[in-house]
């Protein structure tokens, strides 16, 4: 199989996959990762064929969807792709790609680093800030049956790996606990000033939010830890 028939084969297993999943994690949440990754790796320099793989299966059977079990996905991906006779290269750069794209909280050192990882893990970080980042997360939020907001729940900024997928905080504490960190964890170019347009976009939501809602105080709390961390 050739490019274009690999990826037409992929396209179709993912939408097939995926045609019962939550909102935010879609075939039009693949859909919109996989256009984000092909638009940076434009301007980089990278096999696109693992670019387009990874951005298509990086969701493919993702842990919070599977009692917190990381090698579904990866089980998943290999079988489809050894399906398709794609080279062993390009399915082990596959498969450590949604190894290692989740963000799972906390400040650990990348155990895995590649050209076509940092570029679909830009894309599928742009997919989840900005106004379209917004809705994934209430939507997911409201999917968990966990609260809008509580201004008596401040958000824990240094959460580990599985305080962070544990966790049941409010939607807004999410935006303090990962979403507004995307910005400046950023690998690319591109996915830097695509970031930015979309951060800036959150933050003017959180004001006009606080602003409805008549309390700042959680607010003002999370980015005094925030800038303390920085």
């Amino acid at each position: 199989m050739n490019h274009d028939e690999i990826i037409a084969a992929t396209v179709a297993y993912v939408k097939e996959e995926l045609r019962s999943a939550e909102g935010g994690h879609d075939w039009w949440h693949i859909n919109r990762v996989w256009n984000n990754a092909k638009l940076i790796a434009a301007s980089e320099e990278a096999d696109l064929l693992v670019v387009e793989l990874g951005a298509l299966l990086h969701d493919i059977a993702d842990s919070k969807f599977h009692d917190g079990d990381e090698e579904v996905g990866p089980a998943r991906a290999t079988a489809f792709l050894e399906s398709l006779q794609v080279p062993p290269r390009v399915i082990e750069a596959v498969v450590n790609i949604i190894r290692y794209i989740s963000f799972k909280g906390g400040n650990k050192k990348a155990a895995y680093t590649s050209p076509e990882l940092a570029i679909v893990q830009d894309a599928d970080r742009l997919d989840a800030i900005g106004a379209i980042g917004i809705a994934r997360a209430f939507n997911y939020g409201g999917f968990k049956n966990r609260a809008i907001y509580d201004p008596g729940i401040a958000p824990n900024l240094s959460l580990t790996k599985e305080e962070y997928k544990k966790s049941t905080a409010p939607t807004i504490n999410h935006f303090y606990e990962k979403l507004l960190r995307l910005k400046d964890r950023m690998n690319t170019a591109t996915g830097r000033q695509l970031a930015a347009e979309r951060h800036a976009y959150m933050e003017g939501f959180l004001e006009q939010f606080y602003k409805e809602w008549g309390g700042f105080t959680q607010r003002f709390h999370a980015e005094e830890q925030r800038s303390k961390e920085a």
